[in-house]
């Protein structure tokens, strides 16, 4: 009895089996003509994807400004719903100044003008992840630790090396980004062969004030003839056009940008050989500065930098230097 049960249920299961494949097998065969049914059961399926791809979508928005949220809670900053950051906005490919709100600039701080470059895009992509909005304070470069240090500002993303020396006044992120020291000349200048800084001995030499470039760098030239400190990067490179200096020592992005202003420079650059600059990785490694003791803000800013690449960091630099107003302006 239980043979001729299993042998009806099996002979049952075998028709349906074949029943819907066959019904299957003319959806199929009849798939350039589709009958009412199946257009609108094909009808519905997008509609139900679009609708979960939706809930989806809005799930992972709402987590998101939840993580925002729950980030910017635990930060304390200088102005409720802000993000108040420092930086020349004078330091082309890092800061510089402009007119209008191109290329995404923010508007400085009590100022009809507008901050840009790979700063304010690391400073955007801080205050965003933090639920912020970003507000950029233009400072002078000996003012920026002094405003961390007085609570004026949250932090200072201008370019600054990591040093020993600063680390004693404030806190520090990871690096967001490494800069390989290097030189600039005029294209005819007697040094524009130069293999290595042996080559540069006896040159009229400057840079910016209180940089590694200045401090580090120009003292290690042989027989250097080190001018006076100048106050921003802009004013040193004015001092080698003018042909006030042979040489200007700074770091590679800053010289990539100079090119773009002045086509007669030439960038001599040492690195990978024993003729090189000898830097330690705190000279190169730029990070953003902030109040000793704000560990909810530094660990913010190192949630955003720690997830970019070295390549991603060269890719955002040369994004700022393709939109810097002198790359513009002929």
């Amino acid at each position: 009895m239980k043979k001729r049960l299993m042998t009806m249920l099996l002979t049952c299961t075998t028709l349906m089996t074949l029943t819907g494949m066959s019904l299957a097998g003319c959806g199929t065969a009849a798939s350039g003509e589709s009958t009412g049914a199946s257009s609108d059961t094909t009808a519905d399926a997008p509609a139900a994807s679009q609708s979960t791809s939706g809930s989806t979508e809005s799930a992972a928005d709402s987590s998101t400004t939840a993580d925002s949220a729950a980030a910017s809670a635990s930060v304390q900053t200088v102005q409720a719903g802000k993000l108040r950051v420092a930086m020349e906005c004078a330091y082309a490919p890092y800061n510089w100044t402009q007119p209008d709100d191109s290329n995404g600039a923010v508007q400085i701080a009590e100022s009809k003008d507008y901050a840009n470059g790979y700063d304010v895009m690391m400073a955007q992509k801080i205050a965003d992840s933090l639920g912020l909005k970003l507000e950029v304070v233009k400072l002078d470069w000996d003012s920026l630790i002094p405003a961390v240090q007085s609570g004026t500002v949250d932090c200072v993303i201008a370019g600054q090396s990591i040093t020993a020396e600063r680390m004693q006044s404030v806190d520090f992120s990871d690096p967001y980004f490494y800069a390989s020291i290097v030189t600039l000349t005029k294209s005819d200048s007697k040094y524009a062969s130069a293999k290595s800084i042996a080559d540069l001995s006896g040159a009229k030499a400057t840079s910016q004030i209180n940089t590694i470039w200045y401090d580090t760098c120009i003292p290690q030239i042989p027989d250097v003839d080190k001018q006076s400190a100048q106050k921003t990067a802009p004013q040193m490179l004015v001092a080698l056009d003018s042909g006030a200096t042979d040489i200007v020592v700074t770091d590679m992005p800053t010289a990539k940008a100079a090119l773009v202003a002045y086509p007669d420079l030439k960038l001599l650059d040492f690195s990978g050989s024993d003729g090189d600059y000898k830097v330690s990785d705190e000279d190169v490694n730029i990070g953003c500065s902030m109040k000793k003791g704000n560990t909810a803000l530094k660990t913010a800013i190192n949630a955003v930098v720690d997830k970019m690449t070295a390549d991603d960091f060269n890719k955002l630099m040369d994004q700022a230097i393709s939109v810097q107003p002198l790359s513009t302006s002929n």
